[in-house]
């Protein structure tokens, strides 16, 4: 899965950032919230769920790397060239 950054996703909704920033907080109607829902392809009961307490995404060397904790994330970098800390 691709991930989308907060101003595609805004173009994709032909919403502004600022509307998408206050529907991340709360502040939306139900039409918004399952446009989104749609964009996204996910149940409109996913935008209610729990956040994870951690995700990071990594880009090197063209590839894009996706971590859920971090313990994950520190792994990662373990693995890495000391120049590219």
């Amino acid at each position: 899965m691709r991930s989308t950054t907060q101003k595609e996703l805004a173009e994709n909704l032909g919403v502004s950032e600022v509307t998408l920033s206050r529907a991340s907080n709360g502040n939306t109607s139900l039409p918004l919230l399952e446009k989104i829902a749609v964009t996204l392809d996910v149940p409109i009961s996913a935008l209610f769920e729990a956040e994870r307490d951690f995700i990071a995404f990594v880009r090197r060397n063209g590839e894009t790397f996706t971590f859920d904790s971090e313990q994950a994330l520190k792994e990662y970098a373990a693995t890495l060239p000391v120049e590219d800390k």
